[in-house]
C-alpha cells in the first residue's frame, strides 16, 4: 500500500510517486498516465480507476474528478488522492464502490497545475493565482510591494504600521485582532495593513502592491463563455491557450464516456453548480431538477450548501464568470460541479453568511469568533501574534495577522482528512446515476433452411437518459445507441444494416410520482430492439454489439441452431 497520509500536503515528486505506487499496487484497477505537460514541463497525471476484469474503462460510463487548478488550493489534490484511496481500498467492502468500479470508470486528475502548486509549497513560498507563465506582460513592475515571505518563517502573513489615517484598529475585546474603524471614528490608535513582502522604489508616501506578472487564471481559460482580458482577467490570449487546460480539454473530449465531473477548489465550504453566467430560468427544467436532486444529496452527506454560481456566488453583482470548468456542461452536456473545500466561518460558529458578500463586509463579531476559534482549536495558528521586525527597506514594522494559506485557503492539517473524507460517497453516487447500457436479450430463430432471424434488445438500467442532459441533446453532441452485427465468412446479411442507430434511451429520471395527473405514455422508452435476417449455416457464430458513447458497450455471441 502506498505510504500516504492525509494530514499533509505533497509536493510534485511525492505526489507523482504516490500515484505510481497505487498503479503498481493495484494493476487491475489503477492505470496512471500523463495527459500533457505543464508550462514548466511537468507531467499532468490522470489515474484511470475501474475493475479491468469487467471491461475496459472506455466501454463504461465514466466520471471525471480533478483539483488544484489554482496554485495555493493544495487541499484539492489531497481530496483527489483520498478519493482514489477509498476506491481501491473499499472495493468488495463498500457495495456502492464495488458496483461503481465493476460497471463504471473514474478519471482522476489530482493536480492540473503542478507548477503553481510547487511555488505555493516551496520552503520560501510564492503565491500566484494559477499558472507560473508570465501574462499578459513578460516583465515585473519596477516599483511597489512584492508579496513574499520576508522574514523566512515559511509563511506569508501581513505587516502593520501605525498611521493616524489608517483604516484598521485593535478590537476592543482583543487588541491582537485588527478590525476596520468606524466610518466617522477619530481619536484612536490606527494602522495600515498590507501583505508581507519587500519594497522597491518607495517614496515615503505612496505605495502599491505589485500584481504578480503571472496573471493567468487557468479556470478562466476553458472554451465556454471565454472572454478577453478586458472582460475577464487572466483568461489568456485565446480559449485553451494554456497547456494545462488544453491537456484537460483534449482528454475530456477524447473520452465521450464521461457523464459528469467534479472540480475541487478551496475555500468557502459550498457545492457550486452552473450556470455561471445565466439565471436558472435559462436552464432546461430537467437539467435543473437533476442539479437540485444531486445538490440536495451532496448537502445531506457533506453539510455543504449547494448553490448556483450565478445566483449566489458572483464576485460582483454586475459581473459574471466565464471560461470556467462548467465548460463540460455548457458545451458537452456533462453535469459539472465545483466543490469549494473548507469553511473556517462555519467552524467558528458563523452559520448564516453570504459566501461572497461576507468577504466584502461582515460584523466585527465574526472576526472575533474566528480569532477565538483559532485560539481554542488551532493553538492560535490561524491568527499569528504581531511580532516586531526590522524590514530591510521600511525599518520597524510588525508581522503577523491572519494566516490565510494554512487556515483559510486550505484546512489546517489536523482537519484535512476529516474534511476531504466528506466527498467520496457523493462522488460515487453521482457516477452511479449515469446511464448504463445492458443486454436484455439476444436470440436467433430459423425462418427456413439456412435463413435466420436475429434479434437484439438492450435497455438503459441507469438513472439518467443515455444522452445524459437536455443540454447535450440540444447541442447534438451525443450519438444514439448503435447496433452492429458481425457475420462469419460465408454468411450473408439479407435484411438490416451492419451498423444501425437505435435512438436514445431514457432512464429512470424525470418520471412522475405514482400520484400524478400526467399519464406515462412511454412505459418502455428505456429499451430498444433491433432485428436482422441472415443467411448462414447452423453452428455459425454471430456477434452482436450495442454501444453508446456515454452509456457503455455490450456484446453478445449467438451460435445458430
Amino acid at each position: 500500500m502506498p505510504a500516504v497520509q492525509f494530514n499533509r500536503f505533497y509536493r510534485y515528486a511525492e505526489l507523482s510517486a504516490i500515484l505510481k505506487a497505487y498503479a503498481a499496487e493495484f494493476p487491475g484497477w489503477v492505470h496512471v498516465e500523463s495527459i500533457g505537460k505543464s508550462h514548466e514541463g511537468r507531467d499532468i497525471w490522470v489515474a484511470t480507476v475501474t475493475n479491468a476484469a469487467t471491461g475496459p474503462a472506455h466501454d463504461k460510463p465514466a466520471f471525471w474528478v480533478d483539483g488544484n487548478i489554482h496554485s495555493t488550493e493544495v487541499a484539492a489534490s489531497v481530496a483527489n488522492i483520498y478519493f482514489l484511496h477509498q476506491l481501491v481500498t473499499q472495493y468488495r467492502k463498500d457495495p456502492d464502490i464495488t458496483r461503481a468500479l465493476d460497471t463504471r470508470a473514474f478519471y482522476i486528475c489530482p493536480r492540473i497545475n503542478p507548477d503553481g502548486a510547487e511555488w505555493a509549497l516551496a520552503d520560501k513560498p510564492k503565491w500566484v493565482r494559477s499558472s507560473t507563465r508570465s501574462y499578459p506582460y513578460d516583465e515585473d513592475a519596477i516599483e511597489g510591494l512584492t508579496i513574499e515571505d520576508i522574514d523566512g518563517d515559511g509563511r506569508i502573513l501581513q505587516m502593520r504600521l501605525r498611521d493616524p489615517n489608517g483604516i484598521w484598529k485593535p478590537h476592543p475585546q482583543e487588541p491582537r485582532l485588527m478590525i476596520r474603524r468606524d466610518p466617522t471614528e477619530v481619536g484612536g490608535e490606527y494602522f495600515r495593513i498590507l501583505p508581507e513582502g519587500r519594497l522597491e522604489g518607495y517614496d515615503g508616501f505612496t505605495l502599491k502592491v505589485k500584481k504578480p506578472k503571472q496573471g493567468l487564471d487557468l479556470n478562466r481559460n476553458f472554451p465556454a463563455n471565454w472572454r478577453q482580458e478586458y472582460e475577464q482577467l487572466g483568461a489568456g490570449p485565446f480559449p485553451a491557450s494554456e497547456p494545462e487546460v488544453r491537456a484537460v480539454a483534449e482528454f475530456i473530449v477524447a473520452h465521450p464516456n464521461i457523464t459528469g465531473g467534479v472540480a475541487f477548489h478551496t475555500w468557502s465550504g459550498v457545492l457550486l453548480r452552473p450556470f455561471d453566467h445565466l439565471p436558472d430560468t435559462e436552464m432546461h427544467a430537467e437539467d435543473l431538477w437533476h442539479y437540485q436532486k444531486v445538490g440536495a444529496k451532496g448537502t445531506d452527506w457533506t453539510g455543504y450548501p449547494n448553490i448556483s454560481v450565478y445566483h449566489e456566488f458572483r464576485y460582483h453583482p454586475k459581473q459574471v464568470i466565464g471560461g470556467a470548468f462548467d465548460w463540460i456542461y455548457e458545451h458537452l452536456g456533462m453535469f459539472s460541479w465545483v466543490v469549494e473545500i473548507w469553511s473556517p466561518m462555519r467552524e467558528a460558529g458563523i452559520d448564516k453568511y453570504l459566501f461572497i458578500d461576507w468577504f466584502r463586509d461582515h460584523p466585527s463579531d465574526d472576526d472575533l469568533k474566528i480569532f477565538r476559534w483559532s485560539e481554542q482549536k488551532l493553538g492560535g495558528s490561524a491568527h499569528v501574534d504581531w511580532t516586531p521586525f526590522e524590514h530591510p527597506e521600511w525599518g520597524s514594522v510588525e508581522i503577523g495577522g491572519w494566516n490565510r494559506f494554512h487556515a483559510f485557503g486550505n484546512p489546517p492539517l489536523q482537519f484535512l482528512e476529516r474534511e476531504v473524507a466528506k466527498f467520496p460517497k457523493w462522488l460515487v453516487w453521482q457516477a452511479l446515476l449515469s446511464p448504463k447500457l445492458e443486454l436484455l436479450t439476444a436470440t436467433s430463430r430459423a425462418i427456413e433452411q439456412g435463413i435466420w432471424s436475429v434479434q437484439l434488445v438492450v435497455q438503459n438500467t441507469g438513472w439518467l437518459p443515455s444522452y445524459v442532459s437536455k443540454r447535450a441533446e440540444e447541442r447534438k453532441v451525443v450519438r444514439e445507441v448503435l447496433a452492429e452485427i458481425s457475420l462469419p465468412d460465408g454468411a450473408e446479411l439479407i435484411s438490416g444494416k451492419r451498423r444501425e442507430g437505435m435512438g436514445q434511451l431514457e432512464g429512470k429520471a424525470y418520471k412522475h410520482t405514482g400520484i400524478s395527473f400526467w399519464p406515462d405514455y412511454h412505459v418502455t422508452d428505456d429499451r430498444a430492439k433491433m432485428e436482422w435476417v441472415v443467411r448462414a449455416k447452423a453452428g455459425d457464430v454471430i456477434t452482436l454489439t450495442a454501444k453508446h458513447e456515454r452509456a457503455g458497450t455490450v456484446h453478445a455471441e449467438l451460435k445458430l441452431g
